[in-house]
């Protein structure tokens, strides 16, 4: 028997749980469900693992694409991330989006699975260009918080220390966390599971970074908007999506190694 219990982890969720921002297509992807299947394998041989996740999703497809997947699986551990798709577009509810999640959450447990969610950080104080989502970010946090307790699901919050909004813990779109988050993530995740070897050391400072001056703070504000933004809200237009045509990069429980 291992350590911790868990035999079955299944991952669902969007590009943060597919694991973009940690490696590339060419190489492949890694990201910080992988991350802590690792850790899980490491202190207990054994486990099998499948991630779900396809970029692009919104919450609604997860549930709908993903759940009955996940469910045939048979977890004992489960992670459920998404929301950021649909929280940047511009027709968003809270509500519903909250309430595919908690649909979600509700089938997984009621199958006896331990379920882990996330809370989001304020992109607006990643992006300055994205502080009006701040308060979209805020009630769809509160609202995972409220279904999570419902059923029983433990809610890492990723949200709250200082550090997740250090420019050094998100990849160069500022939208998906970079390696050194990805990592973060993983260890938060795995010590409100409290696995062998974790602690809260995710939660401190990186060291200090000297401040931009005002004019390179502009400057990297508009190579993004041209490089990251632009793209995006064209293919929004186009009806597009990052995960057009794609399939979970592991649907079937596999061994870590």
């Amino acid at each position: 028997m291992s350590a911790h219990g868990y035999r079955r982890y299944v991952a669902l969720g969007d590009s943060q749980t597919e694991g973009v921002g940690d490696g590339d297509d060419r190489t492949g992807l890694r990201g910080w469900a992988d991350r802590l299947a690792e850790h899980l394998d490491r202190t207990g041989p054994g486990l099998r693992y499948a991630n779900l996740a396809v970029r692009g999703r919104l919450a609604a497809a997860v549930r709908a694409e993903q759940l009955p997947a996940a469910l045939a699986l048979r977890p004992d551990l489960a992670t459920v991330v998404a929301g950021v798709n649909d929280l940047l577009r511009p027709g968003f509810d809270a509500d519903g989006t909250a309430g595919h999640l908690e649909a979600v959450f509700e089938a997984l447990t009621a199958q006896g699975a331990r379920v882990v969610t996330l809370t989001f950080p304020d992109v607006g104080r990643i992006t300055p260009l994205a502080r009006p989502l701040a308060p979209r970010v805020h009630a769809l946090n509160e609202r995972i918080r409220e279904a999570a307790g419902r059923h029983g699901v433990t809610v890492a919050e990723t949200a709250r220390p200082e550090v997740v909004t250090d420019p050094r813990m998100w990849s160069a779109d500022r939208l998906h966390a970079s390696p050194l988050g990805h990592a973060r993530i993983a260890a938060a995740v795995a010590e409100v599971l409290a696995l062998p070897g974790s602690d809260d050391s995710w939660t401190r400072p990186l060291p200090p970074l000297p401040l931009p001056s005002g004019v390179r703070a502009a400057a990297g504000e508009l190579v993004w908007a041209g490089s990251f933004l632009g793209p995006w809200i064209g293919r929004r237009l186009r009806g597009r999506s990052s995960g057009d045509g794609r399939a979970a990069k592991r649907p079937d429980l596999l061994p870590v190694g």
